[in-house]
């Protein structure tokens, strides 16, 4: 009461809800066993129950129940006191306990605590008094207490099945669930607003600000670009974009649009520069076509990640997972530490990509089990790792959760339709040559391109492997070109048997200069052949003497120009070309290219010249021909910012200026990236489309949101002969492309990009059957589920169903339900969260394993009228298989690949710490203080993972011949910038989180019956 005699409500109803609340948080940490909810709800049981005289108890002031809670409102008691009574004639009238144990596990055995025990009369009834007197003033808690604990903790027994499955919706997609309300764009005039491009921006900026780093991955022709402007306008700082050369003046222009500032937008060729330019002033790292950095023994690596150290990072890129599971590796190693990873649940990414890896390692490609492999490891990487790092979208996914404003904006997705073949046929002349040409070519040695291979002296397998791989290139541009056109392939070969004759020249004058760098991954988008051979050629920093080399090499140099000179005079009396015949007949006739605007892309600039001969004579002031040099137009040569403008006033619908002088765009791969050419809706592949990855970059021009069209059209070109028409027209065209194929051996995986999987189906049966497939072009994943369907659910919710969002919300940690399930025997599922971490597990009769998100969903996923069933005593030991095994995948034991050796990238780092901690390095009495800081730095750092393995292999090779503790140093300095070894990242932490249950689902299998709960 206050003062006065009035009654203080405020005091009792506050009292009441803390009590409420730290009643809840008592059960939220409490014991997960059998014996705590039997000791609580017995405690519920003596609440509710009346007592022996509840009439006689009531007229004493109690509640009639066998048991009364009271708290004091006033102010805190802190004395701990028992007092007992005895009935009359037992023993004495009773005891008191005074002192400083409580009821409590520690206060009774765990520490050293005092109490006395009291007997006297005086001192019982002194003690009951005291008592007494705070009961009648104590607000009774007894309803709060059980009403708490039915209502607001995990002894709730009226969660329905329904209402946890939206639980667990809730509590794995809450960060998410409001993201749609957070940000507002400030778009150019006259730009849609759309909801699927500014949830990204949302969304990427949360990965942004957790991981210092995200990949924007949306599917071809969703708008990263715009995305990553859309990005740029919430990124305080300074920031450069690195793109593709051909894209500078796109990403320059779209970045100017969006009104963003400090910003320098850079080619992908100009790295050195960036660094010797300071890239200090940047905060954050926009990298375009980001997969190309997916090799980590590059230069180019070592560059962009000394660019990247301490930025936040933006990777674009439709594709950062295109080879091996090592690319996604490299990329991430650009914005987090790999051996102290921020990322959940992996806290050392090198250990969890090894792991992967080593599995494959056991399986040989040619075994079914090697895709299985492959598979399952991509899910992993996509479970573990891209779920907190990656913003993907597919088209069906828009098409699907965003459809409402799509349509309320009145667009739409066009539609890919099955691929159209232009079949043209080999007369009995060509075919001969063409066979003629394959079996010599198969012969060819490339030695020119190879010289390394044939010294006498060892040289590394580094070297080597470089050799095999500018040599495997050159072998596929010859087939390549092959297929491309004959006029293509002539110049190809001219071109060939020229430097074989300047290379053999050089060698009969007794010196040769080789270049061992070459990269073929910076040859892969050069369209210019010119420019290819001038790369090899002029890059000579190596000179030998013809007699460090042994005598096959000259011999196979001459056999190989001897081959290609044969190769040449075999082509020199060909004057017909029935692919470009076929090709005319088809743009004149055929009903879906008559009159139609067109784009023809090819991997050959040559063949671009010779289409445009061709096509304008066919139809004058109608094509233009696009390539890294500039455009070829009916007014003449243009450059190449004037090309691309007048490609755009073609072929760009949002372009101010709108033409229609153009019918038929040609242009090599330079166009197929950053450009928009949806005022076309029809793609013809003149070449083969050996790398699936380029198709959809192409098919990506038009396949856009916004297109006036409701159809895409695919064209390729397929060859075929008069003397193999028995075999069928398929088999044809398949056997063709083997032959290709087969002309390369080994060489063939540099045809694609992609890893070829399996031997078991012959390549050009593969090939045709995914060119056949309107799939390939269309750019979804086939990952199967989306977690958009599940935001999407639970925003309805949250939209439509205000009070039951609000009750989901409030359900209890640790919640509980059960349902009958169509399985054989009883299984629990539960939802772990630690810190960021969240994960699902299933526990049965053949123990625990970990599950998805989906496959939760999936198994969770009810209406609202299922029932709920009792849950059994065995429910606990089910949920503490859980708790192991989230222990153990959470603490990293899972990963440790079993019986892998050390090799390659690892054995460098290896011999390099071997030396830095070697005594006569260590012990060394010349070093300054700073230098032992840096050596401290260095070690480190590759504790930590952050030194590239380019810049390792290079620090072994060099110090492998220096025994002086200062040389070493002086070349670990030169070598390793000192900004990389600051590994203090901007906000990274590394945060230790306690495990939470956040709920359990007891299923209920068709093998037993349940057992009541209270057994």
């Amino acid at each position: 009461t206050r003062s006065g005699g009035e009654f203080d409500f405020e005091s009792h109803s506050r009292t009441k809800r803390i009590f409420s609340e730290q009643t809840a948080s008592e059960m939220d940490e409490s014991e997960d066993s059998y014996e705590t909810e039997i000791g609580v709800r017995k405690f519920l049981e003596f609440l509710t129950a009346d007592c022996a005289d509840k009439d006689k108890d009531m007229a004493n002031g109690g509640n009639g129940k066998k048991m009364e809670l009271r708290a004091y409102p006033s102010e805190n008691i802190h004395a701990k006191v028992y007092i007992s009574r005895f009935k009359e004639g037992e023993l004495d009238f009773g005891r008191v306990i005074t002192g400083s144990s409580n009821f409590s596990g520690s206060g009774l055995i765990a520490n050293r605590e005092f109490n006395v025990e009291l007997k006297d009369r005086v001192d019982v009834e002194f003690a009951l008094k005291q008592f007494e007197a705070l009961w009648k003033d104590g607000v009774n808690i007894s309803q709060e207490y059980v009403e708490t604990i039915r209502n607001k903790t995990w002894l709730n027994d009226a969660i329905i099945p329904y209402h946890l499955y939206l639980k667990m919706l809730y509590e794995y997609l809450k960060e998410d669930i409001n993201l749609d309300e957070e940000i507002e764009l400030d778009l150019p005039e006259g730009f849609m607003e759309l909801e699927y491009q500014k949830q990204a921006v949302v969304s990427a900026k949360k990965i942004l600000d957790a991981y210092n780093g995200v990949f924007l991955a949306d599917v071809v022709g969703l708008g990263k670009t715009f995305i990553s402007a859309m990005l740029a306008q919430h990124l305080p700082g300074g920031k450069l974009v690195i793109c593709p050369p051909v894209l500078k003046d796109y990403w320059e222009e779209t970045f100017f649009d969006f009104g963003i500032k400090k910003t320098k937008v850079e080619s992908l060729g100009k790295l050195d520069q960036i660094i010797k330019d300071g890239a200090d002033k940047y905060d954050y790292i926009f990298i375009d076509e980001a997969h190309r950095f997916r090799n980590e023994y590059t230069q180019g690596f070592e560059m962009i990640h000394q660019i990247c150290h301490g930025k936040k990072v933006i990777l674009v890129s439709a594709t950062p997972l295109n080879n091996t599971f090592d690319d996604i590796l490299s990329q991430l190693k650009l914005f987090q530490i790999p051996k102290k990873s921020t990322i959940p649940g992996v806290p050392n990414l090198e250990k969890f990509f090894k792991s992967l890896m080593h599995r494959l390692k056991n399986i040989k490609k040619s075994d079914p089990e090697y895709i299985s492999a492959i598979k399952e490891g991509s899910g992993k990487i996509r479970e573990n790792i891209l779920k907190y790092t990656m913003v993907r979208r597919t088209r069906s996914e828009i098409t699907k959760y965003f459809n409402k404003d799509i349509d309320e904006q009145g667009l739409f997705f066009p539609d890919v339709e099955d691929p159209r073949r232009i079949i043209y046929e080999f007369d009995d002349e060509i075919n001969s040559t063409f066979n003629n040409t394959i079996e010599l070519l198969r012969k060819f040695k490339y030695a020119r391109y190879t010289p390394l291979l044939y010294l006498k002296e060892e040289v590394s397998e580094l070297e080597k492997q470089s050799q095999r791989n500018v040599g495997g290139f050159m072998k596929v541009i010859l087939v390549k070109r092959l297929e491309s056109s004959f006029h293509a392939f002539r110049k190809t070969i001219a071109r060939f048997v020229e430097s074989y004759v300047n290379f053999i020249d050089m060698f009969d004058k007794g010196m040769i200069y080789i270049s061992k760098t070459v990269d073929v991954y910076d040859l892969l988008d050069e369209d210019n052949e010119d420019k290819i051979h001038q790369f090899i050629e002029q890059e000579r920093i190596s000179r030998y003497d013809v007699e460090q080399f042994r005598p096959e090499f000259i011999e196979d140099l001459k056999a190989d120009l001897k081959l290609l000179k044969a190769i040449r005079d075999l082509w020199s009396v060909v004057d017909s070309d029935p692919k470009i015949e076929t090709f005319i007949d088809d743009l004149k006739t055929n009903n879906e290219l008559k009159d139609k605007k067109i784009i023809i892309f090819t991997e050959s600039k040559e063949t671009g010249d010779y289409l445009y001969d061709k096509l304008s004579a066919r139809f004058p002031n109608k094509v233009l021909f696009y390539s890294s040099e500039g455009g070829q137009t009916p007014e003449g040569k243009k450059s190449v910012i004037d090309a691309r403008r007048i490609i755009k006033e073609n072929y760009d619908p949002a372009h101010r200026t709108r033409n229609d002088d153009l019918r038929i765009l040609i242009s090599t791969d330079i166009l197929a990236e950053g450009i928009n050419l949806h005022r076309s809706n029809i793609v013809v592949n003149y070449d083969l489309p050996w790398n699936p990855t380029k198709v959809l970059q192409r098919v990506g021009r038009v396949n856009r949101v916004g297109t006036e069209h409701t159809s895409i059209y695919v064209f390729n070109f397929f060859p075929t002969d008069q003397s193999d028409r028995h075999i069928g027209l398929e088999d044809n065209i398949k056997s063709k492309i083997q032959a290709f194929h087969d002309t390369l051996g080994e060489d063939a995986k540099y045809l694609t990009d992609e890893e070829v999987v399996s031997s078991h189906e012959l390549f050009g049966d593969t090939l045709y059957q995914r060119l056949a497939d309107k799939k390939t072009y269309a750019g979804d994943d086939e990952e199967g589920q989306s977690e958009l369907k599940y935001l999407k659910f639970i925003r309805d919710i949250r939209d439509n169903q205000p009070a039951l969002f609000e009750e989901i919300k409030n359900l209890p940690k640790k919640a509980r339900s059960s349902r009958r399930c169509d399985i054989e025997n009883d299984q629990l599922i539960t939802f772990f969260r630690k810190g960021k971490l969240k994960k699902f597990f299933m526990s049965g009769g053949a123990g625990s394993r970990e599950c998805t998100f989906f496959e939760a969903a999936d198994i969770m996923e009810c209406d609202e009228d299922t029932k709920r069933e009792k849950i059994p005593k065995q429910f606990y030991q089910m949920l503490e298989d859980n708790k192991e095994q989230f222990r153990f995948v959470t603490s990293g034991e899972n990963f440790e690949p079993k019986g892998s050796g050390r090799r390659g990238g690892l054995s460098n780092e290896r011999y390099v710490i071997t030396r830095l901690k070697a005594k006569e390095f260590r012990k060394y009495q010349g070093f300054t203080d700073d230098d032992d800081e840096y050596i401290r730095l260095v070690l480190r750092g590759y504790e930590y993972g952050v030194i590239p393995k380019n810049t390792t292999k290079g620090i072994k090779k060099k110090i492998e011949k220096e025994s002086n503790p200062l040389k070493v140093l002086a070349i670990l300095k030169k070598s390793i910038p000192y900004n990389i070894l600051n590994v203090e990242r901007p906000g990274q932490q590394f945060p230790s989180s306690k495990r939470e249950v956040i709920l359990s689902e007891f299923l209920t299998g068709t093998s037993k019956n349940v057992l009541s709960k209270n057994e």
